[in-house]
């Protein structure tokens, strides 16, 4: 015979799960996390309001009202990276010796790869909006001016003409940076080797550097 569910006691009933209702940093922090991963995805361009909002189980005004729409978001979401690496590469100059010191700063830039790959693929695409922390190159060159300082004291240590240490600067760091970006996609070999490969690339250059050097080729300006 069946049985009346009304007859049931109602404290026997089944009870529905209540939601925990997020604080306004909670949210945020949410809005954040699915923004990023859906700009590393689809990039500024492919990605809407309406699936940040359906992500997040939000509708549209709460984004809105974070961050006044999805620029907004993702200008947080690029500062945010723009910072974390910086300070990932600057935190790391900590050993005395410049071999050493170039080591850190190549393992550094690789782990923010291997940690933050969503945040890497965001900085590495041409921002279609203006950045408080500015663009990835200018980051770059934020970096190269840290590491400046050491070859600038190599140099000088050396013989050669302190002045031209921003110029090697820029062209270190850039090698690592591009290094990276396409290590990102191969995963191969293990980080450590490809930071290996790096700094003997870079020392072994450095320490073969001539003092004026000189173009072979018919071209001279």
């Amino acid at each position: 015979m069946a049985t009346d569910s009304s007859s049931i006691p109602s404290n026997d009933k089944p009870r529905r799960a209540r939601r925990t209702r997020m604080t306004g940093a909670q949210r945020r922090q949410q809005l954040l996390e699915i923004g990023r991963t859906l700009f590393a995805a689809k990039g500024f361009e492919g990605t809407s309001v309406e699936e940040i909002a359906a992500k997040a189980g939000v509708s549209k005004p709460v984004v809105y009202e974070h961050f006044g729409g999805k620029e907004g978001l993702y200008a947080v979401v690029v500062d945010r990276e723009m910072r974390r690496l910086l300070d990932m590469v600057t935190g790391s100059l900590t050993a005395g010796h410049p071999r050493e010191l170039c080591e850190q700063a190549a393992f550094a830039l690789l782990d923010y790869i291997e940690e933050y790959t969503d945040g890497f693929r965001i900085l590495v695409r041409d921002s279609p909006i203006p950045q408080s922390t500015g663009s990835f190159a200018s980051l770059i060159s934020d970096i190269a001016t840290q590491v400046e300082d050491i070859l600038g004291r190599e140099f000088k240590s050396r013989g050669f003409d302190p002045k031209l240490a921003p110029l090697y600067a820029q062209a270190l760091v850039g090698m690592v940076a591009l290094t990276g970006q396409w290590w990102l996609d191969v995963r191969r070999p293990k980080k450590a080797e490809v930071a290996a490969h790096l700094v003997n690339l870079a020392w072994h250059g450095l320490d073969g550097l001539e003092q004026k050097p000189r173009l072979i080729g018919h071209r001279k300006n």
